[in-house]
């Protein structure tokens, strides 16, 4: 018959497990590691060389128009830079759109598709500090992008010997440009990709939205008389279609750059101004709230 000491009984063995005794490092720690994990991955660092190919090509794309012009302008005795600081981002945006398009699922959709965004939450990060870490590295990799071929031009304006104040002052315009660029490229971008698991439909989805809304805003701007010898003023509101428009256009309009004529496009006055700017400001925050929104669920 057991008794009931006999029943209760038990052995405890030590099997040698230990537990953790060492620094905890915290959420701080956990966002600024993810941060730079996907800064990384937005340049391909840390995968396959392959990963590497398309973004560097593509800085790659970015930065030799300069080299090009510092050339022409050292050769051809310039006076000034072919192309203002604003206008080189501007004219080579499409680059820096398929760098977005091509990065931006990569940052987001991978994590989605291997189903391990679950794994960052149980750690200290929060889904706020995953939305932060991401939108902080697609913004830092887009300032890269942009403000490498801006610093090549400057250097090269003071290898030319042309008026370093002159060029300094425009160097802040076009970093402001940039600063303006990566914010708004950045949110939209991270939405679209935070959308979808797949990074293909990721890609075609952000490329698609910038290429078809610079079309439609170029098309309406041309009905309502922007192309017109004498353009009319109202006819760049079309520009708030476009989010790249409507970056160059604020630009142009603040700092009094773009060139003349109808190819110039600037926010309409100083309301338009105001306009603009509220609009890239409400984008932006719009599209990083909807993110937060959308991680609540995952």
């Amino acid at each position: 018959m057991t008794t009931p000491a006999q029943t209760h009984s038990g052995v405890i063995h030590d099997i040698g497990y230990r537990p953790y005794t060492g620094p905890r490092l915290g959420r701080g720690y956990a966002t600024r590691s993810l941060y730079v994990q996907s800064l990384r991955a937005a340049f391909g660092l840390g995968r396959s060389g392959k990963s590497k190919v398309l973004p560097f090509l593509l800085l790659g794309g970015l930065t030799a128009p300069a080299l090009a012009m510092l050339a022409i302008a050292v050769f051809a005795n310039l006076k000034q830079m072919p192309l203002d600081y604003a206008q080189y981002l501007s004219n080579f945006s499409v680059l820096t759109q398929i760098f977005l398009a091509a990065q931006a699922p990569v940052l987001m959709s991978r994590d989605l598709r291997h189903h391990v965004v679950p794994l960052y939450f149980s750690r200290p990060a929060g889904r706020g500090d995953y939305v932060a870490a991401k939108f902080a590295a697609m913004f830092s990799a887009l300032m890269i992008m942009l403000s490498l071929p801006l610093l090549v031009l400057f250097v090269g304006s003071l290898l030319a010997k042309f008026p370093f104040g002159d060029n300094l002052v425009h160097l802040l315009y076009g970093l402001v440009a940039a600063v303006l660029y990566a914010l708004l490229y950045s949110a939209l971008g991270l939405l679209i990709a935070a959308a979808t698991p797949r990074r293909g439909f990721g890609v075609a989805a952000i490329m698609g939205t910038l290429m078809i809304t610079g079309a439609i805003a170029a098309i309406v701007r041309g009905l309502t008389g922007g192309y017109d010898p004498v353009p009319r003023e109202s006819a760049y509101w079309a520009e708030l279609i476009s989010p790249s428009g409507t970056v160059e256009g604020l630009v142009n309009q603040l700092f009094g750059i773009g060139g003349d004529g109808p190819d110039k496009l600037h926010a309409p006055g100083s309301l338009g101004a105001l306009v603009f700017a509220a609009v890239i400001a409400l984008v932006t925050a719009g599209s990083y709230a909807l993110m937060l929104r959308r991680y609540r669920n995952v």
